[in-house]
C-alpha cells in the first residue's frame, strides 16, 4: 500500500478527484443540474477534508458515501460519456481503498442498474473486479449482488461480454476464496474449538464462520445448487446458468483452495453432502449411455449433451480424488469404480479416451495410489480399487487388440482421416508392407493383424491430457487411432515407475535408518539405552506396516501389469517402446525381489525370458514355474472375464540370427529377432544390477541365457568367458552383421554379470551357484548318450563366478567343486574336459590368491582348496587325470615351497595313479614326483617323507614304462641320501610329532597305530624305505629286481648305522628274511619256458632266456646281499637275542640255494656261505672290533642309558663308537664260547647237508638230470678247511666219516662234455683239477690237525688212510657216479651232451704220494698199527702192480713200485717190533700175493723192473 498512501500519491489523488468532479460538473452543466451541483459540492467537500485532516485517506474513506455520491448520480444519467467518466473516477477511489462499506453497497446498486439497462457492460465488469480485488469491504448481500451481476453479464448476447464476464466470474470466485485464506492466515494464532455443523440447518446463515469464510461458503453452496439446477440461496437474482460453467468453477475452487475444505468442517460438509452426490447424480446417465445415445435427464436450461459435462465431471473427480481423498474415502471408491467402467469396450471411444486420461493423472501420483491400496485393497470387505484400475488398464489394452473400434469417426472412415492419426491411416497389415517396401516404419503395436500406432502424447512421468482440456468443444472429438492405446501404455509405464521409485525410496530410508540404529546401538550410553530400545521398536512397527502396504500394492497390480506388458511386448514393433516395456518389467521384477515376493518376481522374469527366446521355444524351466501358469488363467475385472493372450508368433521383427536350439534332438533351426536380443540385454541388465534379489529365479535367468548363448554360438574360452565360436555340428549358426558386432558386447556383459557376483551377499551368491549347478545338471543329462557338443555355459560361468569370489571362497567351495567333480565324471569328453578345466583353474587360482589371513596361517582353507584335487583321483577317465596331474605340476612349480600341510594331498594324487592308467599319465605323475624329490624334500613336513617313499615305491611297481620304474628306484636312493644328510633334523621333528600323536591317542583312549611300531619314528621311516625296496626286489621285471636289490643293499650298507640297535631286529626279520623267502619262492616256481626276446628287437643272452634263469640272478643278488650284511654288521647283529635263530634261517636259505638245480644259484650260495664264515671278508681290518662285544639281551631292549643318547650320524663307525653304543657302567658281558660253537656247528650241519644232497647220485638219468658242476663242488670242498678250524675241538670220527662220504662223492661226479674243455687239462698233462686239489687240501688240513691234536684225535689216522687209499684206487678203476655212463675223456665229443669221466690218474698218484708221506710220519702210531694200515696200503698197491702196463697210465705202476718200497722200508721194521702181537700176521700173505702178482706177469718187458724189485726185496729181507 506504500505506493497509494505516500504523500505524493495522496496529493495526486486529491487533484484527480477534483479534476474528475470538475469534468463531471462540466458535462452535466446543461442536462443534469443536480449532478453538477453535487459535483461542485463534492469539490468543496474534498478540499475541506484535505485541509482539516492529517490522515487524508482515512478521512476520505469515512466520508466516502458523500464523496462518491456525485459519481453515482452521474452514472444514473445513463449517458455513456458521463457514465464512463464516473466509473473511471469510482475505480480510482477503489484502487486507493478509500471506499467504505456503505459506499461500496451504493456503488454495487448503481452498477446493478447499469447492468439491467445493458449499459457499459465491460466497464461494469472492470469496476466490479477492481472493487473486489482492491479491498475487502464488500460482504454478504453486496458481494452476492456483485457476483450475480457478473453471472448475468456472462449470459448476454454479446460474445465479448460473455467471455469477459466468464473470466471476471472466475477471478471474482478466486478473490472470494483468497479473502477467506487471508482471513484464516490473520486468525491463525487464535485457537478455536470447531463447532460441528448441524445437520440440514439453514444454509444461508452459518454462524460459526468469519465474514470472508461465510461469503466463500455461501458462494460455493450456491454454485452446487446452480449446477444441480436448483435455486441459489445467496446468489439472488440469477436468471441463467450452464452446468458446464458451474462445473468449471467448482473444479477451479476445489483445485486452487483445497486447504479451505480440509481445514473447515463446514466446507468438508459441503463436499460430502453437496459436491459428491451432485457428481454421482450427473454421472449416472453417462454410465448407462451407449454409443448413439445423447439424451440427458438434466433440467438445466442450456445444457449441451454429454461430452462437455462428462469431460468436466471427470476433471472435478480428478481434483476431488487428488485433493480430498482423505475426506471422501467412500465417495472416491465410487468415482474410481465409475472410471474403471468408462474403460469398457462398449463405451464410446472418446469416453474411453477421457477416462484413460483421468486414470493417467492418478498413475503419475504414487502416493495417491498407495492411499487407494491402503483404503480399499487392504480392507477386508472393500472393493479392490487399485487392483481393478490396473486390471482395467490391462483389459482395456487387450480390448483394443481384440475388438476393432466401431462407430467412431476416426476409424469408420480411415481414408479421409485428417486428424492426429491421419498420417498412420493404413490397412491392418501396413506394418508388413512397411518392412517389405522399405518405408520408414512408424512406431506401432501389431498383434494378430491389428495394427495400432504409438503416438507421442506426453513426457515421461507427467499426465498431460488432450481431451480433458478440450473445454471449448461441444461435440465429441475425433480420437486418432492409437491415442487411447498410447495413453494406456503411458499409464502402465508411469504406474510402474511411480510405485517402484516410491517403494524403493522408502525401502532405502528404512534400511538407512536400520543401519544407523544398529550403529548407535553398538555403543549405547547407560541413560539412552531405554530410549533407543523404544525408538527401535517403533521403527520396526513402522517398517512392518510399510512393508505390508508395499507388498499389497505389488500383489494387487502385478497380475494385470504383467498381462498387459507381456502383450505389449509381444506386439511392439518399436525399439523404444520395447525398451520401455522391458524396463517396466525389469523394475517390477527387481522390486518384487526386494520385497521377497517370489511368485510375482518369477513371473516378470519369466516374461522377459520368454521375450528373449524365439516363439514357442521349448524351454521347460519357463513352462514349469508358477508365473507361467498365468498363460492359462483368466481373471476377472469388474465382472468381465479377461483371458491372458498367449504370444503371437507372427512377429514382424527383423531376424538377426539363425541357430540351432539347445535340445537333445534339435529339430531344424530357430530364429532370433532384434527384439529377442533387446530382451536378452534387459535380462543381462536385470541379473547384473539386481542379482542380489533374484534368489531362486537365477535358474530362469541363467537357463534362458544359456539357450540364447547356444543359439548365438558363443563358446567358453579360458577363464570361463564366452567368445563367438563356430558350431561344432549341424548347420552353422547364421548371424547378421549387426549381431556379429553385438556379440563381443553381449559376451562382455555376460562376463561382467558374473564378475558382479562378488558384490552379492552370501545367500544370493548361493542362489546363483545353485542355479548354475542345476543348469549344468540339465546340460549333463542332455549330453548323456551322445557325442554332440554339450552346452558348457553353466560350467564356464561356475568357473567365472568362483574366480571373482576368491575372497570368500570358503562359503561356496564345497557346492562349487562338488558339482564340478560330477561334471568331470561325465561320459561326454568335451563336458568332462571343461569340468576339469574349471576345477583345476579354480584350485590354482585359490592357491595363488592373496587370502586374508594368508594360506600359510589358514591350513584349513588350504586343505579345503586342495581336497577336490585329491577327489579327482577317484575318477577313471584318463583325460581328467591328466588335467589333474598337470594342475599338480603347475601347483608345484608355483606354490611348491608353501604347500605345508597340503603335501599329503598332493602326494596322494601322484600316488593314486594306477598301473592300468596309461603311459602318459604315469609319465606326468612321475614328472611331478621327480620335481618333489629334487626340489621340495627340505620344504615339506617330515611326516610326509614316508608318503614320498610310498609314492616313489609305487612308481617302481608300475610296469608300463621300465625307465620310470628304474628311475623311481634311483629316486629312492636319493631320498635315502636326503634322510642321511638331514637325519638329525628329521629325527627331532618326527619325535616331536610322535609325542603329539601319542598324547592325542591317549586322550582318545586308542592305541597309536603306524607301521613298524614300536621302532622310533625315524627308524620307521628307514624301514618303510627298505620295505618298499624289498617289494621292488620281487617285481616281475628282472631289471627292476636287480636295480632294487642293489639299491636296497647299498642303502642298508651305507646308512644302516643310523638305525637304533633294536631296529636291526626288524631289518633282519621283516625286511631281509621276508625278502629272501619271497625270492626263494618265486625262483623255485619260476617258468622254464624260453623267452625269445626282451621286447622290441633286444636279444636275450642264453643265460637269461627263461624266467627261471632271470629269477636265479635275483636270488643270487639277494642272498649275497643278506650274507654281506650278516658279515659286515655281525657286531651289531650278534648282541641281538635271537642271532642264533637268524643264523639258522640264513643257513637254511644258503642250503636251499646251494641245493638249487641252477648252477649259478648254487655256486653263489656257497660263496655267500664262505662270506658268512668270514673266509672272505669285505670289512677292513681297521673296522673290525678287536673284541666284538656280545651282549646277550632279549630283543628289543637295550642296556644301560643308551636310550637317552643321541645317535652319531656317521657313515663309518669307529671301534670306540661301536663299543660306546653298548657301553654302560659295567664292562660288556662276553658270553662263553658255547654260543659261537653252536653257530659253527650249525654251519657244519648245513655244509654236510649241502654236500650229501648235492653229491648224491640221482636214481635215474636222462638229458635233464642235474649234476653239480665242478666249480660248485670245488667251492663246497674249499669251505671245509675254514669251517673245520672252528669245529675241530668237537670233530669226531662220525664227522670224519661224513666228510669222507662227501669227498668221495664229490670227486666221483663227472662233467658235461661241452664244459670239459674249460675245466679239464689235456689228457697228457698230469695236472690236478681244482676240485681234486681241494679234496687233498681238506684231508691235509685234517691230517695236520690230528698231528698236533690231542691223543684221542689220532685214532682218526686210519680213516684218513682209508680215504686216501680209496682215491689211489681211482688210478686203475675210476669211480662210478651212480648208474651214469661216462665216456673216457679221449672219446668224448665236445658238442654232444655226454658225461665225461675225469682223468683220475694224477689225483690217484698224488694221493699215493700223500699216503707214503703220511705213513712215513705215522707208521709207529698205535692206531695205525692196530688198524693194519700197512696191510691196506699193500693191498691197494697190489692192483696197479699186478696190472703193470695195463694201467691207464704207465707212471702209475712205476709210482706204485717206488711207493711200496718206501712204505715197506718203514713198515717192515715196525712189523718186526710188533711180531709178537700178531697185528701184522695177515699182512705177510698180502705182501706175498702182491709180489707174486707183480713178478709173474706174462710180459718180458717187465724183467728189468722185476729184477730191480727183487733185488730190493732180497736186500730188505
Amino acid at each position: 500500500m506504500s505506493g497509494t498512501s505516500s504523500p505524493e500519491a495522496v496529493k495526486k489523488l486529491l487533484e484527480n478527484m477534483q479534476s474528475d468532479l470538475r469534468a463531471l460538473s462540466l458535462e452535466c452543466k446543461k442536462k443534469f443540474p443536480p449532478v453538477k451541483e453535487a459535483a461542485e459540492s463534492g469539490i468543496i467537500k474534498v478540499k475541506t477534508i484535505a485541509a482539516r485532516n492529517t490522515e487524508i485517506l482515512a478521512a476520505l474513506k469515512e466520508n466516502s458515501s458523500e464523496v462518491v455520491q456525485p459519481f453515482l448520480m452521474g452514472c444514473g444519467t445513463k449517458e455513456p460519456k458521463i457514465t464512463q467518466l464516473c466509473l473511471a473516477a469510482i475505480q480510482r477511489l477503489m484502487s486507493h481503498e478509500v471506499v467504505s462499506e456503505t459506499a461500496a453497497g451504493n456503488i454495487i446498486n448503481m452498477l446493478w442498474q447499469l447492468m439491467e439497462n445493458s449499459l457499459e457492460e465491460l466497464k461494469l465488469l472492470q469496476t466490479v473486479l477492481v472493487l473486489l480485488t482492491t479491498n475487502t469491504v464488500v460482504h454478504d448481500e453486496a458481494l452476492s449482488k456483485a457476483i450475480v451481476l457478473c453471472f448475468r453479464l456472462h449470459f448476454t448476447k454479446d460474445n465479448i461480454t460473455n467471455n469477459t464476464a466468464a473470466a471476471t466470474v472466475r477471478q471474482v470466485v478466486t478473490v472470494v476464496f483468497e479473502r477467506m485464506v487471508a482471513e484464516d492466515e490473520r486468525h491463525r494464532d487464535i485457537i478455536e474449538q470447531p463447532i460441528l455443523v448441524q445437520g440440514n440447518s439453514n444454509r444461508r446463515s452459518v454462524s460459526t464462520l468469519k465474514p470472508c469464510a461465510k461469503d466463500a461458503y455461501m458462494l460455493f453452496q450456491d454454485l452446487c445448487q446452480l449446477v444441480n439446477a436448483d435455486a441459489p440461496y445467496w446468489l439472488v437474482g440469477m436468471t441463467e446458468m450452464t452446468r458446464t460453467f458451474g462445473l468449471e468453477l467448482l473444479e477451479s475452487v476445489l483445485n486452487d483452495f483445497p486447504q479451505v475444505f480440509l481445514q473447515h468442517q463446514e466446507f468438508s460438509f459441503l463436499l460430502k453432502e453437496r459436491v459428491c452426490p451432485l457428481v454421482i447424480k450427473l454421472f449416472s446417465p453417462n454410465i448407462k449411455f451407449r454409443q448413439g445415445s445423447s439424451t440427458s435427464s438434466s433440467p438445466a436450461p442450456v445444457e449441451k449433451p454429454y461430452f462437455p459435462i462428462c469431460m468436466r465431471l471427470l476433471r472435478v473427480v480428478s481434483v476431488l480424488i487428488k485433493q480430498f481423498y482423505s475426506l471422501l474415502v467412500t465417495e472416491c471408491e465410487i468415482f474410481l469404480s465409475l472410471l474403471v467402467k468408462f474403460l469398457d469396450a462398449d463405451k464410446p471411444q472418446w469416453l474411453r479416451a477421457v477416462a484413460v486420461e483421468s486414470i493417467h493423472r492418478f498413475c503419475v501420483q504414487p502416493q495417491l495410489l498407495r492411499s487407494f491400496c491402503q483404503s480399499y485393497d487392504m480392507k477386508q470387505h472393500s472393493t479392490k480399487v487399485f487392483r481393478d484400475i490396473v486390471n482395467a488398464l490391462g483389459s482395456f489394452i487387450q480390448s483394443l487388440f481384440l475388438v476393432p473400434p466401431t462407430g467412431n469417426p476416426a476409424t469408420s472412415n480411415q481414408a479421409g482421416n485428417n486428424n492426429l492419426g491421419g498420417s498412420v491411416s493404413a490397412p491392418a497389415n501396413s506394418g508388413m508392407v512397411g518392412i517389405g517396401g522399405g518405408v520408414t516404419l512408424l512406431p506401432a503395436f501389431e498383434y494378430r493383424g491389428t495394427w495400432i500406432p504409438i503416438l507421442t502424447i506426453t513426457v515421461q512421468g507427467s499426465a498431460k491430457a488432450t481431451y480433458l482440456e478440450m473445454l471449448d468443444k461441444v461435440e465429441p472429438p475425433t480420437i486418432p487411432e492409437g491415442y487411447a492405446m498410447s495413453v494406456a501404455f503411458h499409464c502402465l509405464l508411469d504406474l510402474v515407475r511411480g510405485i517402484t521409485s516410491m517403494i524403493e525410496g522408502e525401502l532405502g530410508e528404512v534400511e538407512t535408518e536400520c543401519q544407523t540404529t544398529t550403529e548407535e546401538a553398538s555403543s549405547p550410553t547407560q541413560s539412552s539405552e531405554q530410549q533407543d530400545l523404544q525408538s527401535t521398536s517403533d521403527q520396526m512397527d513402522k517398517e512392518i506396516v510399510s512393508r505390508a502396504v508395499w507388498e499389497e500394492m505389488v500383489n494387487a497390480c502385478w497380475c494385470g501389469l504383467l498381462a498387459a506388458l507381456s502383450l505389449l511386448l509381444d506386439a511392439s514393433t518399436d525399439e523404444a517402446a520395447t525398451e520401455n516395456i522391458l524396463k517396466a518389467e525389469l523394475t517390477m521384477a527387481a522390486l518384487c525381489g526386494r520385497l521377497g515376493l517370489v511368485t510375482s518376481r518369477d513371473a516378470f522374469i519369466t516374461a522377459i525370458c520368454k521375450g528373449s527366446l524365439p516363439p514357442h521355444y521349448a524351454l521347460t524351466v519357463l513352462n514349469t514355474t508358477t508365473a507361467a501358469t498365468l498363460s492359462n488363467k483368466s481373471y476377472s475385472v469388474q465382472g468381465q472375464s479377461v483371458m491372458m493372450i498367449s504370444p503371437s508368433s507372427e512377429s514382424h521383427q527383423q531376424v538377426v540370427a539363425v541357430g540351432q536350439p539347445l535340445a537333445v534332438q534339435p529339430q531344424g533351426t530357430v530364429m532370433l529377432t532384434s527384439k529377442n536380443i533387446q530382451c536378452m540385454r534387459t535380462l543381462l541388465n536385470l541379473a547384473h544390477c539386481h542379482g542380489a534379489v533374484l534368489g531362486t529365479s537365477w535358474q530362469l535367468v541363467l537357463a534362458t541365457l544359456q539357450h540364447l548363448v547356444w543359439i548365438l554360438g558363443l563358446k567358453p574360452s579360458s577363464g570361463g568367458a564366452l567368445k563367438p565360436g563356430r558350431a561344432v555340428e549341424g548347420p552353422s549358426t547364421v548371424l547378421t552383421t549387426a549381431v556379429m558386432t553385438d556379440l563381443p558386447v553381449i559376451s562382455n556383459i555376460l562376463s561382467r554379470l558374473f564378475e558382479s557376483s562378488q558384490y552379492l551377499d552370501d545367500v544370493s551368491l548361493h542362489h546363483l551357484i545353485n542355479a548354475l549347478c542345476s543348469l549344468s545338471l540339465e546340460a549333463m543329462d542332455m549330453a548323456y548318450g551322445n557325442n554332440k557338443e554339450p552346452s558348457l555355459f553353466a560350467v564356464a560361468k561356475l568357473l567365472e563366478t568362483g574366480l571373482v569370489n576368491m575372497h570368500r571362497i570358503e562359503i561356496l567351495w564345497r557346492p562349487l567343486t562338488g558339482h564340478l567333480l560330477e561334471v568331470c565324471q561325465h561320459p561326454n569328453s568335451r563336458m568332462r574336459e571343461w569340468g576339469a578345466e574349471a576345477l583345476t583353474s579354480l584350485i590354482k587360482a585359490g592357491l595363488t590368491f592373496n587370502h586374508d589371513p594368508p594360506l600359510s596361517q589358514n591350513q584349513r582353507l588350504q586343505l579345503l582348496l586342495l581336497n577336490p584335487l585329491k577327489e579327482m583321483s577317484n575318477i577313471n577317465h584318463p583325460d581328467i587325470r591328466l588335467k589333474q596331474l598337470e594342475c599338480v605340476l603347475q601347483i608345484l612349480q608355483s606354490q611348491g615351497d608353501s604347500l605345508g600341510p597340503g603335501w599329503p594331498l598332493v602326494l596322494g594324487v601322484m600316488g593314486a595313479i594306477r598301473n592300468d592308467q596309461g603311459e602318459s599319465l604315469i609319465r606326468t605323475a612321475f614328472q611331478c614326483l621327480q620335481l618333489v624329490v629334487t626340489d621340495f624334500l627340505p620344504t615339506m613336513p617330515c611326516t610326509c617323507l614316508q608318503i614320498v617313499v610310498d609314492v616313489a615305491g609305487s612308481f617302481g611297481l608300475h610296469n608300463q614304462e621300465l625307465n620310470i620304474s628304474l628311475t623311481s628306484i634311483g629316486l629312492l636312493w636319493n631320498i635315502s641320501d636326503y634322510f642321511f644328510q638331514r637325519g638329525e633334523t628329521i629325527e627331532k621333528e618326527l619325535n616331536k610329532e610322535e609325542a603329539a600323536q601319542q598324547k592325542q591317542a591317549e586322550e582318545k583312549g586308542v592305541v597309536l597305530n603306524r607301521p613298524f611300531h614300536p621302532a622310533p619314528p625315524f627308524d620307521c621311516l628307514w624301514l618303510c624305505l627298505y620295505a618298499k625296496l624289498g617289494e621292488l626286489c620281487v617285481d616281475p621285471r628282472p631289471a627292476v629286481r636287480k636295480s632294487a636289490g642293489q639299491t636296497l643293499f647299498s642303502t642298508i650298507g651305507a646308512h644302516g648305522t643310523l638305525l637304533q640297535h633294536s631296529t636291526w631286529h626288524t631289518v633282519i626279520w621283516k625286511v631281509l628274511f621276508h625278502l629272501l623267502d619271497r625270492v626263494r619262492e618265486s625262483s623255485t616256481t619260476a617258468d622254464k619256458e624260453k623267452i625269445e626276446s626282451g621286447g622290441g628287437n633286444i636279444l636275450i643272452h642264453h643265460s637269461r632266456d627263461t624266467a627261471e634263469k632271470q629269477w636265479a640272478e635275483t636270488w643270487v643278488l639277494t642272498l649275497a646281499g643278506v650274507a654281506r650284511i650278516f658279515n659286515t654288521r655281525r657286531y651289531l647283529l650278534q648282541p641281538l637275542g635271537d642271532f642264533s635263530r637268524a643264523w639258522d634261517v640264513l643257513l637254511d636259505h644258503i642250503q636251499s640255494a646251494a641245493l638249487s638245480k641252477n648252477n649259478e644259484v648254487s655256486l653263489a650260495a656257497l660263496k655267500s656261505f664262505q662270506e658268512i664264515l668270514q673266509i672272505v671278508s669285505p670289512v677292513r681290518d681297521s673296522d673290525k672290533p678287536e673284541t666284538p662285544p656280545v651282549v646277550n639281551v632279549p630283543v628289543p631292549v637295550l642296556i644301560g642309558p643308551i636310550s637317552g643318547m643321541s645317535r652319531p650320524f656317521v657313515r663309518t663307525d669307529s671301534i670306540g663308537e661301536r663299543l660306546g653304543r653298548y657301553s654302560s657302567s659295567e664292562p660288556p658281558i662276553v658270553t662263553d664260547e658255547l654260543e659261537d660253537l653252536n653257530l659253527w656247528w650249525a654251519a657244519w650241519n648245513t655244509w654236510y647237508r649241502i654236500g650229501s644232497e648235492s653229491t648224491k647220485p640221482p636214481v635215474t638219468f636222462d638229458k635233464l638230470t642235474f649234476i653239480p658242476s665242478q666249480p660248485f663242488l670245488t667251492a663246497l670242498i674249499q669251505i671245509f678247511p675254514a669251517l673245520y678250524q672252528h669245529i675241530k675241538t668237537g670233530f669226531n670220527m662220525d664227522d670224519l666219516q661224513k666228510l669222507g662220504v662227501i669227498l668221495h662223492s664229490a670227486i666221483s661226479v663227472p662233467i658235461s662234455s661241452d664244459a670239459s674243455p674249460f675245466i679239464l687239462p689235456s689228457y697228457t698233462e698230469a695236472v690236478l683239477t681244482s676240485l681234486q686239489e681241494a679234496v687233498l687240501t681238506a684231508l691235509d688240513v685234517l691230517q695236520k690237525a690230528i698231528c698236533v691234536g690231542p691223543e684221542n684225535m689220532q685214532i682218526m689216522y686210519p680213516a684218513i688212510f682209508d680215504q686216501l687209499l680209496a682215491f689211489v684206487e681211482f688210478s686203475c678203476k675210476p669211480p662210478q657216479y651212480g648208474q651214469l655212463e661216462t665216456k673216457h675223456i679221449a672219446n668224448a665229443k665236445y658238442n654232444q651232451a655226454e658225461w665225461v669221466a675225469l682223468n683220475y690218474v694224477p689225483f690217484a698218484e698224488r694221493s699215493l704220494e700223500v699216503v707214503v708221506d703220511l705213513y712215513q710220519k705215522t707208521a709207529c702210531h698205535k692206531a695205525v698199527v692196530n688198524e693194519k694200515v700197512l696191510q691196506y696200503i699193500i693191498k691197494t698197491l697190489r692192483v696197479p702192480l699186478s696190472l703193470k702196463y695195463s694201467c691207464p697210465s704207465e707212471s702209475t705202476w712205476k709210482l706204485a713200485v717206488s711207493s711200496l718200497l718206501k712204505v715197506l722200508s718203514i713198515g717192515l721194521p715196525v712189523a718186526r717190533q710188533h711180531a709178537s702181537s700178531g697185528k701184522f700176521d695177515s699182512m705177510w700173505p698180502e705182501l706175498a700175493n702182491t709180489f707174486e702178482d707183480f713178478l709173474f706177469t706174462k710180459r718180458d718187458a717187465d724183467i728189468v723192473c722185476e729184477a730191480a724189485l727183487m733185488a730190493v726185496i732180497v736186500k730188505f729181507f
